[in-house]
C-alpha cells in the first residue's frame, strides 16, 4: 500500500520545486517563472494614488469631513459603517452624511485627477 500511494504522487511537482540553480548557486524556482495578468505600472499607479487620497484626507480640515469619510470607508484598520450607523454616532441626519459624503469624495477626485 505504502509504494502505491508513493506511485501516484511521483508525478506531483510543487511551486517551491528548483527547476535550475545559476552561477551564484541561487535555486530558479518554479513559482519564479510564473507571470501574472497584473500589470507593475498599473499596481504602481494605483498605489501612488491610493496615498494622495490618503494625505488628503487626513490634511482635511473640518474635522467631521474628516471622521466621516474615516468611519465610512474602514480608514486606519476601522470596521467600515454604513450611513445610518455614521449618522447615529454623529447625532446628525443619514442624509447630511451622504451630503458631505458625496461633497468630499467629489472634492479628492478633482484634486487627484
Amino acid at each position: 500500500m505504502y509504494f502505491r500511494s508513493g506511485k501516484k504522487q511521483a508525478n506531483d511537482i510543487y511551486l517551491g520545486d528548483t527547476l535550475e540553480v545559476d552561477k551564484d548557486g541561487n535555486p530558479l524556482t518554479i513559482e519564479d517563472t510564473i507571470s501574472t495578468n497584473g500589470d507593475l505600472a498599473d499596481d504602481l499607479e494605483t498605489k501612488i494614488r491610493w496615498e494622495k487620497v490618503s494625505k488628503i484626507i487626513e490634511n482635511l480640515d473640518d474635522e467631521r469631513e474628516k471622521e466621516i469619510i474615516i468611519l465610512r470607508y474602514g480608514l486606519n484598520n476601522k470596521k467600515p459603517l454604513t450611513q445610518r450607523e455614521v449618522a447615529q454616532r454623529l447625532n446628525i441626519s443619514r442624509s447630511y452624511v451622504s451630503r458631505i459624503e458625496k461633497k468630499v469624495l467629489n472634492d479628492i477626485r478633482k484634486i487627484v485627477d
